[in-house]
């Protein structure tokens, strides 16, 4: 055992995770959503061993026998697979950091198996669908028509996530280069094409977003870097506050705007997502080019947003295989 590894038999399972969250937020630029969802799943590991084998157990002492019991729990409770799995990712790169600090000898949490997950295919709404809901964004649907409509633009239009939508600022937009700036996960950067109508409706928007801002008489508020902004522009008055429009009310507009344009329920933003990889293969886009917008670190990873309709198959199948015919 490393001098290193001894002295966490001193150091409580809560602290390790606090240490871990303050190495992935400092050290590897990891998105606020990524810090909520580690705090969850590995304080809520930690807790349970400290509940059943006492505060003072550490760390070094964990085997994948304890990370298998914890899953059961799970599973017990009722969750899912891709819940169950989640979790033990969490718990892996925790263990993984351990392992690397030398808190530990090894990472016991890759001796667990990830659960077998079902594979399901994102539905997409058709091309048509999505050009009826972006081109008919009005009042009855928004209280904002310009700016959601610009949303649905990027969102659909470039392919981006909802967090990379939401953490836009003014100086992204580069309207020279007919591109925007988007920050994805872990901070990495990437420059993805905008497109004529989605500039047209930005454009629009950034026009009422100055009209809008004048009109609140908020003078002595600091100019707000945002590029999407709430409509109330909450948040604005206080020091540091930029009104910026948030994940959940970007979900919110998504969805009810779809219901009224007769989507489904389940629609949210990562479907515009979906629906911007799977349009552009059904047009002959390369996958390779699709992953580089998208920002996909896996090519595998932009196989799974994609998907070929059976009638697609069916005609590349006639129009390509010689006994097809």
């Amino acid at each position: 055992m490393t001098a290193r590894s001894k002295s966490a038999t001193n150091r409580a399972l809560a602290d390790l995770v606090d240490e871990y969250l303050r190495v992935l937020a400092n050290e590897r630029g990891a998105s606020a959503h990524t810090l909520r969802a580690y705090h969850r799943e590995i304080h809520a590991f930690a807790a349970y061993i400290a509940q059943h084998h006492g505060k003072k157990f550490a760390v070094d002492r964990i085997d994948h026998t304890h990370i298998r019991a914890y899953l059961g729990t799970l599973y017990e409770r009722g969750l899912c697979k891709a819940s169950t799995a989640r979790a033990l990712a969490s718990i892996r790169s925790w263990f993984r950091w351990l392992a690397r600090a030398h808190y530990v000898d090894q990472n016991v949490a890759s001796l667990v198996s990830t659960p077998r997950l079902p594979k399901h295919l994102p539905r997409v709404p058709s091309i048509e669908q999505m050009n009826r809901v972006v081109d008919s964004v009005g009042e009855d649907a928004a209280s904002w028509p310009t700016r959601d409509r610009a949303i649905l633009e990027l969102l659909y239009g470039c392919g981006i996530r909802n967090a990379e939508l939401t953490g836009l600022n003014l100086n992204d937009v580069y309207w020279a280069n007919e591109a925007i700036l988007v920050r994805g996960k872990g901070q990495k950067q990437r420059l993805v094409p905008l497109g004529d109508a989605a500039a047209k409706a930005l454009r629009a928007y950034l026009a009422e977003r100055s009209a809008h801002l004048a009109a609140a008489n908020r003078a002595k508020a600091p100019a707000t870097p945002a590029l999407f902004l709430n409509l109330q522009l909450r948040g604005l008055a206080r020091a540091g506050g930029q009104a910026r429009l948030t994940t959940r009310s970007v979900g919110r507009i998504v969805k009810r705007i779809a219901i009224r344009r007769g989507l489904s329920s389940d629609v949210h933003p990562h479907t515009l997502r979906h629906a911007f990889g799977t349009h552009m293969l059904e047009e002959g886009a390369d996958l390779r080019a699709i992953q580089e917008i998208l920002g996909h670190e896996r090519l595998s990873t932009t196989q799974r947003y994609t998907q070929l309709t059976s009638a697609q198959l069916t005609e590349v199948y006639d129009n390509t295989h010689p006994r097809a015919r």
